[in-house]
């Protein structure tokens, strides 16, 4: 069988013709899970600057008119949302700088030492992580009670930094496993000290590592409920989380206005963040995976 010149160069053109059609339809078909996802923010959005009269209409309205921020002036006026914010934000502070400090010093333990009991301590990280959370509430409340850091911004901090820790520490053992050990060596050599050779080589490259386990424990924080509730029970410390339940007003209904405005708030700081890192943190998720 006799192949043409006009054959030859037919066959890359229809090849070329599929690879397109191809990103084609994966880009629509991303966009659409896009457009999916995003459909609850545009919600709570568009809840948020309806009047409780539209809130209520049936059908629901999908674009907000008359448009009224009266939700937002009402949140951002509350000082109890201003008490919330601030445990919040001390709370997210203190476990992010203690879990990535800790998680750090952890993984370069696990992977640049040998010690008796390694391989213990990392079965033991891997054990906690499948402990359910609500099997510790009664211990922990019971602890926190016994050192006086109930309704504390110190007690809450420390829960939290005792269950985001180890799932961190095992992100950042990957992170740090991939950065190759002849680095530090290679400084060494070249008259750094241990030390020096870990914050001029080894600390840089860790910054990806260190953004992705930083957000996960902002995150976690942030957003954690259930222990909240239970070691919180005074109306002066709140976190955010726990504010939202003030627009239940029992047999009156909900506030639903209020709720969304709250709860378009409190995404702020988390788009923000992601905004700022997001870059770093793509980087950070994969940079641990592949070791070579």
């Amino acid at each position: 069988m006799t192949v043409t010149a006009s054959s030859r160069t037919a066959m890359p053109r229809r090849c070329s013709v599929r690879a397109r059609i191809g990103v084609v339809l994966v880009n629509v078909t991303l966009t659409l899970c896009a457009l999916v996802w995003l459909l609850p923010v545009y919600w709570m959005v568009n809840s948020s600057l309806q009047t409780d009269r539209n809130l209520l209409a049936s059908p629901p309205k999908l674009v907000p008119a008359p448009l009224t921020f009266d939700h937002f002036h009402s949140v951002l006026v509350s000082p109890v949302f201003h008490r919330a914010l601030g445990m919040s934000l001390l709370t997210a502070l203190i476990t992010v700088v203690t879990t990535t400090t800790l998680s750090l010093l952890a993984a370069l333990a696990l992977t640049r030492f040998q010690f008796r009991g390694k391989r213990t301590f990392i079965v033991a990280v891997l054990v906690v992580q499948m402990i359910p959370a609500e099997a510790l509430f009664i211990s922990q409340y019971r602890m926190l009670d016994a050192w006086s850091l109930l309704n504390s911004v110190a007690g809450l901090s420390l829960l939290y930094v005792g269950g985001v820790l180890p799932f961190v520490t095992w992100m950042m053992r990957g992170y740090v496993d991939a950065v190759p050990e002849e680095l530090e060596q290679a400084a060494m050599i070249d008259g750094c000290s241990r030390v020096g050779a870990f914050m001029r080589v080894t600390l840089p490259l860790l910054a990806p590592g260190l953004v992705a386990t930083s957000v996960f424990s902002f995150l976690h924080s942030w957003n954690e409920y259930t222990l909240a509730l239970i070691v919180l029970s005074r109306d002066s410390a709140v976190t955010l989380p726990l504010w939202l339940q003030s627009f239940q007003q029992g047999l009156r209904g909900s506030d639903w206005g209020g709720v969304m405005a709250a709860s378009t708030i409190i995404t702020i700081p988390v788009l923000i963040l992601f905004m700022i890192v997001q870059n770093r943190m793509s980087a950070g998720l994969v940079s641990g995976a592949v070791k070579g």
